[in-house]
């Protein structure tokens, strides 16, 4: 690994060769900050991100490293969620099912999925807030956010040019995605804005021009808009994706 800030102004840069080897360097930081927060603290707030990029991590996490954490004291809650169900094969919270829930043996109550069941996606977004008021009062300080970012800049599931990536009030959101299943569930910016640390977790030379944009542009690309209060996001990149920062 190595750390690069030069460019990155506001940033906390990391990269790595491979996405094998990245996966690695970020199990192995969450294992720290997550023994480091439970030595001060009652739990740990971890929010997972879908899709194909962190599966490489969560299978580390439930294998390698689940000696690492006390998981018993770990509470999970999702950055976004496709509105299908729970055992739909595009469903976040089954991927992290097959390789982290079930693998790690976590308690139900430890297990806060965003909801998909109601017929009106906006109930839903509305009874996840009070979920997450419910445990965490005014603010949403998650301990640890773990984002992804698209080709086109989109993270969660706050798409460039659609109403969620306007929302400032509201802690979760309807998204609208350009692909299959396009209605999901989000956090807002004012959640992941109010989180204590953000992981972005990005890999693959389609994300490239995207990095760049982000970081040397500082285009207004949704991925740009999470800057937590408490301290600037951590960027993890593999070599691909982060060829063209030089």
């Amino acid at each position: 690994m190595e750390t690069v800030a030069e460019r990155t102004d506001g940033y906390d840069l990391r990269i790595a060769d491979t996405a094998d080897q990245l996966a690695h360097a970020v199990a192995e930081a969450m294992v720290q900050k997550v023994s480091q927060t439970l030595a001060r603290q009652a739990h740990f707030s971890l929010v997972l991100s879908g899709g194909s990029t962190p599966q490489r991590l969560y299978r580390l996490l439930a294998s390698e490293y689940a000696q690492g954490v006390e998981w018993q004291r770990v509470h999970l809650f999702w950055g976004d969620e496709r509105y299908v169900p729970h055992d739909h094969p595009a469903s976040n919270y089954r991927l992290v099912r097959e390789t982290l829930i079930e693998p790690l043996q976590l308690p139900a109550e430890n297990v806060h999925p965003m909801p998909t069941h109601l017929a009106v996606p906006d109930d839903a977004a509305r009874l996840y807030e009070g979920e997450l008021r419910a445990f965490f009062g005014e603010t949403p300080r998650f301990d640890l956010v773990l984002l992804g970012m698209g080709a086109d800049g989109h993270t969660a599931s706050l798409f460039p040019n659609t109403a969620a990536v306007q929302e400032r009030e509201r802690w979760v959101a309807v998204g609208e995605a350009p692909v299959e299943p396009r209605r999901r569930l989000t956090l807002t910016f004012a959640a992941l804005n109010a989180a204590k640390m953000v992981y972005f977790l990005v890999i693959g030379a389609d994300k490239a021009e995207a990095v760049r944009r982000v970081l040397v542009e500082r285009a207004p690309l949704p991925a740009a808009l999470v800057l937590p209060s408490a301290g600037k996001p951590v960027w993890w990149l593999d070599r691909d994706a982060a060829q063209a920062l030089w």
